[in-house]
């Protein structure tokens, strides 16, 4: 196994872990890796330092975070970020219908009461979900996880 840290367009920058390099490349090449924070599905590897283990104790600078202190609260936090955005995944499906990229024609014919009023959700580009905006239509973008941490 093997841990990367990874960066999106919006320079939100997270740790993953792949079974090697390839699966890293291959992932990736197939949109399969979205940002935690924004589903932005344009990955790349950010820089990394390497650290190496000597065995021995090693002294860290004061002022740095150790091991348990502010790097284990941030993953905590992403965490249940992620946690209630996978709930909030589970509650948009078990209640709206899924309309798919029809979603921009659909959101027009509820709102301009051409079909009766639900729930829907699916895809639209963000020019589409703009242009909808544009027109009086509440839409709003959700990172859509995925259901496992893979």
């Amino acid at each position: 196994m093997i841990l990367f840290d990874l960066k999106c367009k919006a320079n939100h920058v997270f740790e993953a872990w792949f079974r090697d390099g390839a699966a890293y490349e291959h992932q990736a090449e197939a949109g399969e890796i979205a940002c935690p924070l924004c589903g932005d599905r344009t990955i790349v590897k950010a820089p990394m330092a390497p650290r190496l283990s000597t065995g021995a104790s090693e002294d860290v600078p004061s002022g740095e975070p150790q091991s348990g202190e502010g790097a284990s609260a941030e993953a905590a936090d992403l965490g249940k970020a992620m946690k209630l955005l996978r709930k909030l995944r589970e509650d948009i499906e078990r209640s709206s219908d899924y309309v798919g990229n029809q979603f921009p024609e659909e959101a027009r014919k509820i709102h301009y009461g051409e079909v009766e009023e639900r729930r829907i959700y699916g895809e639209a580009s963000k020019e589409e979900a703009r242009e909808l905006r544009e027109e009086g239509i509440d839409v709003v973008s959700v990172p859509w996880l995925s259901r496992t941490d893979s």
